[in-house]
């Protein structure tokens, strides 16, 4: 068997025959307009899983329009189960026409519902839930949901359980018999190797994609995510404003900017002002003190160094993980 025949085994798994991708990397649906068009399809272009957020500044159907006008691969769209008018369940309408377009649609803030399930099992479409309990692991399972997000609380944005990833993963795949993805932290392919070697079908990411050309992230988001080190989040319930009792981890020094910025605005986005302590994630169009806004970010930043097209992201990351893998099961 050739290097190149050996690889393509290594990283096959569930996960990538499932959703007829290329390489087992999920793109974290992160709201606020942060992911974009071009971001899910740099993704998916380059053999991964591009994902789309449905609630955000673009209307859901636009992003749709933009992605299937690019011809990319096989996509999926978020559904977050809270929404700023105080309901706490996706709009059925969106998520049969989600459905209907995307290869996954995806859930997460809310136990799982085989109602929610059903209705994206209606176009064939494959159903997830991000998870942060085993418990909840077996209630998506139970409920029809084709594959699993085990989210650890290494994760940035909002973080829905309270134990770390490898103990999270180990009793998840204990428990269900559908594929997992690992999410939380994971920003090298060292994590992403090892997270497989302990049985994930692939992986999720989120902050690594914040730090490319494609995001929608603002600059000085970026900017601080570069300076970032490992130790420079933290998880909290500060920026509660549109979402409270919603633990999630951002940059400690954003909380310490909004906890000393004089004002009840921090800025402006498209016109409207963005409220101190807002849980708005500040994107392209935010002007005013980004530094005191939600700046999340997972507990591997530290690892984000460089800005980087995502696509050159997804194909660094299979190749080192592919060579990773293959020589820790040489060595068995």
């Amino acid at each position: 068997m050739s290097d190149s025949d050996l690889g393509q085994r290594v990283l096959k798994t569930a996960f990538t025959e499932m959703i007829g991708c290329r390489v087992p990397i999920q793109l974290a649906a992160m709201g606020g307009g942060v992911v974009t068009a071009a971001l899910a399809a740099a993704v998916s272009r380059a053999g991964g899983l591009g994902m789309l957020n449905s609630a955000g500044p673009t209307p859901l159907t636009v992003l749709v329009e933009e992605l299937e006008a690019l011809g990319v691969g096989p996509f999926g769209i978020n559904f977050t189960a809270h929404n700023r008018d105080g309901s706490d369940r996706p709009d059925r309408e969106e998520v049969v026409y989600a459905a209907a377009h995307a290869r996954v649609v995806e859930f997460f803030w809310a136990a799982p519902n085989p109602d929610w399930i059903e209705w994206v099992h209606t176009t064939g479409c494959l159903a997830c839930w991000q998870v942060g309990a085993v418990a909840e692991a077996k209630l998506a399972a139970d409920s029809g949901c084709d594959l699993i997000v085990a989210q650890g609380v290494e994760a940035g944005g909002h973080v829905r359980g309270s134990t770390g990833l490898l103990p999270l993963l180990d009793s998840v795949l204990d428990s269900v018999d559908i594929p997992v993805l690992a999410a939380g932290g994971i920003t090298t392919a060292r994590s992403m190797a090892a997270v497989m070697m302990a049985g994930a079908a692939g992986v999720r990411l989120g902050t690594r994609f914040l730090a490319t050309p494609e995001s929608g992230a603002h600059p000085a988001y970026v900017n601080a995510l570069l300076a970032a080190g490992n130790d420079s989040t933290v998880l909290t319930d500060l920026f509660s404003v549109g979402w409270p009792d919603a633990p999630h981890r951002v940059i400690a020094a954003a909380a310490a900017a909004a906890l000393a910025h004089d004002g009840d605005t921090v800025g402006t986005m498209g016109g409207q002002p963005v409220v101190r302590l807002s849980a708005r994630t500040p994107n392209r169009d935010v002007s005013g003190n980004v530094g005191a806004m939600a700046l999340y970010a997972g507990q591997g930043v530290g690892q984000v160094t460089s800005i980087m097209p995502a696509g050159q992201i997804v194909t660094k990351l299979a190749s080192e993980t592919q060579s990773l893998l293959t020589r820790w099961r040489d060595s068995e």
